[in-house]
């Protein structure tokens, strides 16, 4: 599940269990009990993100180990010629924003991996 729809579908379902369960309490315990499950959920799906991540950092070819940062610098190096007026005059805005939007979700995704390896690595210590 998305992280970014678990509040959505958190309230959603919250406001569902209020029309059904007339009892506030059961409700309020119920919307907590909810709230934690869709916790475990996230937290779970994150983990195995983790796993693959590590998993191919671990690997043994250098390709396995790079393959993401390469993407990452190639098509930030697409962005970067777009601006700097080095692009195919046929490429639209729509597919330089793609292009962004993917360099961000990236480098989002590069800056939590390196917090959980560095992490990870405190750990086993």
């Amino acid at each position: 599940m998305n992280p970014a729809i678990v509040p959505i579908v958190g309230n959603v379902l919250g406001r569902i269990i209020d029309k059904v369960m007339p009892d506030r309490e059961k409700a309020d315990e119920a919307k907590r009990m909810l709230q934690q499950d869709l916790q475990d959920i996230s937290r779970s799906e994150l983990q195995g993100a983790i796993d693959i991540i590590l998993a191919e950092a671990k690997g043994e070819s250098w390709l396995q180990k790079c393959w993401r940062p390469v993407l990452m610098l190639w098509f930030a190096a697409l962005v970067g010629a777009h601006w700097l007026g080095y692009t195919a005059p046929n490429l639209t805005e729509a597919t330089v924003l793609a292009l962004l939007a993917i360099v961000k979700v990236g480098i989002g995704g590069y800056v939590v991996g390196r917090s959980v390896e560095k992490a990870v690595r405190e750990y086993k210590k």
